[in-house]
């Protein structure tokens, strides 16, 4: 498996992804809570081969165990930590750890384009879905920071969520951690709070009377 220097968009969407599965976003239920559950959200969140066909994280989750479960717990924590607290030299110290599992830049082909070639950087032989998940995470926050700045890594906007999330929007304007859902409830709330706030209308004066006989 290899990870392009240029996809950062969809590394840290992943990493955004990942993050939001916590039980502290969901109160108290873990959206990763068995392997299962880690191989469908390779499935959902891996992207595919350059054939179509599902990526390589999906075969790594495949294959992966409860040990495997644990270490991305674990690595969800460390992302999690890095979006709180988004200093730029922590914010690229910690990504670049988080990168140790692959085995350096190389130049790879870039199947839509012929002839043409693209930077990546390949896992190690024997590497996990964690390790996976660890590089996808950490091109993706090392990516944003380099192309638009610390200030893309924020909490979400709605009142009652726990969520984060990474700003790759291109005017940088995101506000929620899960737009269709925290920005919906936001709505929904407002809207309700407007409707709470409006008087009731009491019925006009009916007309006067009419003009007497002439």
């Amino acid at each position: 498996m290899q990870v392009a220097l240029d996809d950062y968009v969809w590394a840290a969407g992943v990493a955004t992804e990942l993050v939001n599965t916590s039980a502290e976003v969901w109160r108290g239920d873990d959206r990763l809570p068995d392997p299962a559950a880690l191989v469908a959200f390779a499935d959902l969140h891996g992207g595919r081969s350059p054939d179509g066909g599902p990526g390589a994280l999906c075969g790594l989750a495949r294959r992966g165990g409860a040990a495997d479960l644990g270490a991305v717990h674990a690595l969800r924590t460390t992302v999690r930590d890095l979006i709180d607290r988004p200093d730029r030299d922590r914010l690229v110290a910690g990504a670049t750890a988080l990168t140790s599992s692959a085995r350096g830049a190389t130049l790879v082909a870039d199947p839509p384009h012929r002839g043409r070639t693209r930077w990546a950087v390949p896992l190690r032989d024997g590497a996990t879905a964690a390790d996976a998940l660890s590089l996808i995470c950490g091109i993706g926050v090392l990516g944003v920071v380099h192309t638009l700045g610390e200030q893309r890594f924020r909490p979400c906007g709605a009142p009652s969520c726990r969520g984060v999330f990474i700003d790759t929007t291109r005017p940088g304007r995101r506000r929620y951690c899960m737009p269709g859902l925290c920005g919906n409830r936001v709505n929904v709330a407002n809207h309700r709070a407007r409707r709470a706030g409006e008087a009731p209308r009491r019925p006009g004066p009916g007309p006067g009377p009419g003009p007497g006989p002439g």
